[in-house]
């Protein structure tokens, strides 16, 4: 699952030195909280406005994969409201945060558009990898059948040779894009 938690650049700039993110809240530490604040993806901009409408540094969202955390996520009903929040009892690893998405400056854009939208986009790439890996797939199957007509072996090693050479080329381009998106995420 993913959750999104609103960061300072510097605090975020902090954790990638370090390897690990500690901050609650805007000006709050995780020792001094006792758990590190976030959202799910339809709560994180009335968060945004409401902690960190008086930030005058860069801000930052950071999505975060629960799968890859060290610490426990529990959602908690909020102080005073019956809506629950998911917080993280202990560091966020820089490993476990897959994208950052600037909220300010250039690339703001991206984190201020709709949870919907980013989902399409995302839909939209991934279609578009397959189709990468299928084409690839399809002209090598071809070239096979027209160097190896035998018994139809020509597709399939066409098809296998497609499936090793596609399959790489689309992650490889994923992998740029995601670099691309969010420079501010750590080398892996």
């Amino acid at each position: 699952m993913r959750i999104f938690h609103v960061a300072t650049l510097a605090d975020w700039q902090e954790a990638t030195r370090t390897g690990r993110y500690t901050t609650s809240t805007y000006g709050v530490t995780l020792a001094e909280e006792g758990f590190i604040h976030a959202s799910r993806a339809d709560q994180w901009q009335a968060v945004r406005e409401r902690w960190y409408a008086d930030a005058s540094e860069p801000l930052v969202l950071l999505v975060v994969e629960t799968d890859r955390l060290s610490a426990p996520v529990v959602e908690e009903p909020a102080p005073g409201t019956t809506e629950t929040f998911p917080h993280v009892y202990g560091a966020i690893e820089t490993s476990a945060v897959v994208q950052v998405l600037p909220l300010d400056g250039p690339g703001a854009r991206a984190a201020d558009a709709s949870f919907s939208r980013l989902f399409l986009g995302e839909v939209v790439h991934r279609v578009l990898l397959a189709s990468i890996v299928l084409v690839v797939v399809a002209v090598l199957a071809v070239l096979g059948e027209a160097v190896v007509p035998a018994d139809g072996w020509g597709v399939v090693v066409g098809t296998a040779v497609g499936l090793l050479v596609g399959i790489p080329v689309a992650a490889a381009i994923a992998r740029r894009k995601e670099r691309a998106l969010s420079g501010l995420l750590p080398p892996s």
